[in-house]
Parts: C-alpha cells; structure tokens; sequence
C-alpha cells in the first residue's frame, strides 16, 4: 500500500463520525453512498419544502366530505400522519431518499368523482376502496408479482417516464405559482405581465413573478455550484414574495392586504381532536356501510359489486403506476439505479407505499404514494434514507404548527417542481426518436401524462400503443404475456371507470 493511500485513509478515519453519529451514518450508509450529514440535511428539508403544501391541498380537498365540526383539521392530521408513517419507512424500511403522502389525482378521483359525483358512496366507503387498495399492492410486492409487472413496461416507455414526469411537476408548479392560467379559448395560457391592463393587479402578478426569479436564481447558483441552491431558492423566493406583497400593502393593493390579514395562529391540537372524532378508523366502523349507495335510484347488489371491482382497479393501477413512474424517475436523476435499471431496494420501496396506504386510509386519508416531488431532494444531493428521515421529522413539527406550514406560499415551492422538471429532461436522449414504433409510445406517454395530468394513465396509454403496433408490424412475439396483462387491465379501467 502506498504511502499516499495510507495517509487519505488516515484523513478520511479522522473524518468519520464518531459516537451516536457514527452509529446513523452506518445505519444509513451516508458516507459510503458519497453523501454527508449537511447534504442530506439539506435534501431533506428540500424534499420537505416541495411537498408540504399536500398538507394543506389534501385538507382543503377532504374537508368537502369527512364532515364534523372541523374537518378541515380533522383531514390535515390523517394527511399528516399518512405521510409520516411513508415517509419514515422509506427511512428505515427501504434507506432511500424519497417521501411519501396523499397523492394528487387519487384525492381529486375520491372526493369528486367518489364522493361528490352523485353516486351514493360516502367518504368511508372510499376509506375501504383505499385500504383494499393498499392491500392488493402489498400482496403483490410480497409475492414478486410487482417486479415481474415493471420489468413488462416497454423501453419506450420506461425512457419516457423521467421526462413525463419531469413535464408534469414543471406544469404543477407552474399552476401553483399561476405562471399557467386558464383561458376560455385554449384552456391554459402564460399570465400576462401587461401593467397597463387593468385587467391585472400589482398583487396578481407577485406569485408568477417570484417563481420565474426563483427558477433562475435556482439555475444561477447551480452553475456557481452552490450547495443546496434547490432549499435556498425556495427560502428566497418565499422572503422576495412577503417583501412585494409587504410593499402592495403600502399602497392599499387588495391582494397583498387580504394576504396578512389572512394570517393567523390557531389552535392546532384542535385538529387533532377533530381527527380522532370523524377521521380515524372511520373506514371500520362506517365504511362498510353501503345503505346510503344502494339507497340511491338506480343502484342495487351488482352494480355495487361492479363498483367495488373498477374502483379497487383503478386506484390499484393508479397508485402501482404513480409510484413505479416515480421511483424510476427520481432514482435514474439520482444515479440511484442498479445495473439492470431498476431503482435499488425496489422490494422495500414498495413494500414501504403498501404499508403505508393501509395506514393512511385507517388515519383516515387517500392513497399514500411516493411523491414525484421527492426528486428535488435527490436532486439536492440526497441519497440515503436520512435525507426522509430529515423529511419525516418535518412532517411530525408542520403536524403540530399547521398555521406555520401553510406561510410557505406555493409560488415559492412552484421554483424546485419547475426546476427538477428541468432535470429530468436530459432522459429525452435515450428515446430513439428514429425509430416510428417507439417514437410514437415515448411521446404518447410523456405528453399524456403532462396533458391528462395523469403518470399513470401516461403509463397506460404508453403500454397499450406499444401493443397495438407490435402487433400490426408483426412483432406480437416481443409482446410478453405480463405486457398483455397490463394493457387489457388499463384498457379496462380506461373503459369502465
């Protein structure tokens, strides 16, 4: 051994951590992934700050439909505790860097369409439809079934997943900080920044503004390697958004005076009393209770059977495929693949979405699944499950200071889903887009996704196609029977739900 070999393992022995420190970074594996405390700290709070707005969004949403006194707070804890009990097990279950929560799509799927599109179901039976859910997920992780359906997904649409997704969160983000507006015309259309419209006001146009500086302070300290510019450009840009509003109210801006007089610091074990009396264990002692659906004109024993069936498929595919989309997504940015391509500890990963769907829909919410938003910790340099440690120890503090969590406004985190989306780009370069067949699957899928405003039906719509032209250029022998499987299943959830 070298003399030089020898004293860099002396420096690198003298910079280990010892004690209790030295205990976490060899259960977590920090400095044999490459990492550090800092980093990971830094990651975590990223992922944190990308995500935490669900809390409020999930609440705003299951508030419509849990009923109480309170239910606003009561759906703010059951969101808080499903994404605690995820977030925690990718920590210590799977050690990856990744969080969970009530996903976006499933809730909407739920509330709107479940519960207050007329059809008799009531907010526990959709806590049972979450659990059985959660269930079948976990049955087929535990049996392998789950890998044997990734590994079916089509290379075009594997190379496509990164890019949707990265499409997708930029365009979430994009909503959030109304840099995307809606139009009668087209549907969506950029904000107008025109100070000679009286259309806008100084205050409307605070939030697309702030995210815009955001994503290019976030790009400039990139270039400049600065550590953790994803945390420092949210940071930022939610202290630039007071400043403005601060000086809107100077002038009496109607915006920027509703925005501090809407602050406020109430009580919040409030929530947690409210959640106990009208959310928790409510898919138990309510859920199966199907008198107010077959009470319904037009309902009766089959079509509720017919019900159960579609409903648990369609939130099983969703959820497998969100987080299948996901994990692949975010782990390919963070080099966290193994040598066949397929995000390292999987099973566990899995496993981890499994359980903690079960524990979500008792808590009382929708389908916890791992949040696409996690990818801007990964890109915040996180690599082990401290980073969702850090992450779920967030959660558990915004869990019990409710008002505090919601003073970080969205065009302020709207700057790391822009930004990430930004990444994830560069997996454009391993679609072959010379060949037609893969061609026309990678851009169904991706653009699907963003547009459909769905991963999985990007997924779906990817996998079917990918069928159709196999079979119609004589390559039905490339198609395998799980592939066959899948698309007949999301044909029939395209069909029947």
């Amino acid at each position: 051994m070298s003399e030089q070999t020898q004293q860099e393992e002396v420096v690198s022995e003298e910079q280990a951590p010892k004690g209790f420190f030295g205990k976490v970074d060899n259960f977590f594996g920090i400095r044999k992934s490459g990492s550090n405390f800092r980093t990971e700290i830094v990651a975590g709070l990223t992922t944190f700050m990308a995500m935490v707005y669900i809390l409020m969004v999930n609440a705003g949403m299951f508030e419509l439909v849990i009923g109480g006194e309170d239910p606003y707070g009561a759906a703010y804890i059951a969101t808080a505790i499903g994404a605690i009990v995820g977030t925690m097990l990718m920590a210590f279950l799977a050690k990856m860097p990744l969080a969970q929560a009530s996903g976006m799509g499933v809730n909407a799927f739920i509330v709107y369409t479940l519960v207050l599109g007329g059809t008799g179901l009531t907010y526990a039976n959709c806590m049972v439809f979450t659990l059985l859910d959660g269930v079948i997920f976990l049955v087929l992780t535990t049996t392998g079934l789950r890998q044997k359906i990734f590994e079916a997904i089509p290379a075009g649409v594997r190379h496509a997943i990164p890019v949707g997704i990265g499409l997708f969160i930029a365009f979430i983000g994009m909503q959030n900080a109304k840099i995307i507006v809606y139009d009668e015309s087209t549907l969506v259309e950029f904000v107008s920044f025109n100070v000679l419209s009286d259309a806008n006001s100084y205050g409307g146009m605070i939030a697309p503004l702030v995210a815009i500086v955001g994503v290019i302070a976030i790009a400039i300290m990139n270039k400049k390697n600065v550590k953790g510019a994803i945390l420092w450009g949210i940071l930022g840009s939610a202290v630039l958004y007071y400043a403005l509003c601060g000086l809107g109210c100077a002038w009496k801006d109607e915006t920027c005076v509703a925005l501090f007089e809407g602050i406020s610091l109430s009580n919040p074990f409030n929530a947690f009393a409210a959640w106990g009396k009208d959310s928790v264990g409510v898919v138990f002692y309510e859920g199966f209770d199907f008198s107010a659906y077959l009470g319904t004109a037009g309902n009766n024993a089959g079509t509720l059977v017919v019900l159960i069936i579609t409903t648990a498929l369609s939130l099983c595919m969703i959820d497998m495929f969100d987080t299948i989309g996901t994990l692949y997504g975010a782990c390919s940015k963070g080099n966290l693949l193994d040598e066949n391509g397929t995000p390292i500890n999987m099973n566990k990963m899995m496993l981890s979405d499994a359980i903690a769907t079960c524990t979500g829909a008792i808590a009382g919410t929708s389908t916890v699944t791992t949040f696409v938003e996690s990818s801007s910790g990964v890109a915040a340099g996180g690599k082990t499950g401290f980073t969702a440690l850090v992450t779920g120890i967030c959660f558990i503090i915004a869990m019990f200071l409710s008002p505090i969590a919601q003073l970080i406004p969205q065009c302020a985190t709207a700057t790391a889903l822009i930004w990430v989306g930004v990444l994830m780009m560069t997996s454009v370069t391993k679609i072959d887009w010379t060949d037609a067949a893969e061609a026309i699957v990678a851009f169904l899928t991706l653009i699907v996704m963003v547009l459909g405003y769905s991963i999985s039906k990007g997924i779906g719509i990817g996998i079917i196609v990918y069928i159709i032209v196999s079979v119609c250029t004589g390559k039905i022998k490339e198609v395998s029977i799980p592939t066959w499987v899948i698309g007949v299943l999301f044909l029939a959830t395209f069909i029947l739900t």
